[in-house]
């Protein structure tokens, strides 16, 4: 009998394949976006360090306070501009790019072309 792997597992498997290519740096530290049903979560990681350099979330008060929905594209844009102007407070100016596995449309691409928006190279 033949088993089909469930969605989450290869997500995860194409993680492993995307973060075994790049890794965050003090000069270019990797953000990672994950996603669950009902929000979203943001992180900017120096990788070498083994440090969160700034995070963000739909679940924040002052993110969630602006927002109807948080499961949504116009919330992973809300997030992007959020996640964006911490870093550039922090003097993080690039970054690269972690989808986490996801694909990279709807809620993800509207993050990330938020981000860039607001002021990321990546």
């Amino acid at each position: 009998m033949v088993s089909k792997e469930s969605r989450s597992e290869i997500r995860v498997k194409k993680h492993m394949k995307i973060r075994n290519r790049f890794s965050g740096t003090a000069e270019r530290p990797r953000l990672a976006v994950f996603r669950s049903n009902k929000n979203m979560y943001a992180q900017i990681i120096d990788d070498v360090a083994g440090k969160t350099l700034v995070a963000a979330s739909t679940l924040d008060k002052d993110v969630k306070a602006d927002l109807e929905y948080t499961d949504n594209v116009a919330a992973a844009a809300t997030l992007g501009t959020v996640i964006a102007k911490k870093a550039l407070e922090k003097g993080i100016n690039e970054v690269v790019f972690d989808r986490g596995g996801f694909i990279y449309a709807g809620k993800i691409q509207a993050l990330a072309d938020a981000a860039r928006e607001a002021g990321l190279n990546f």
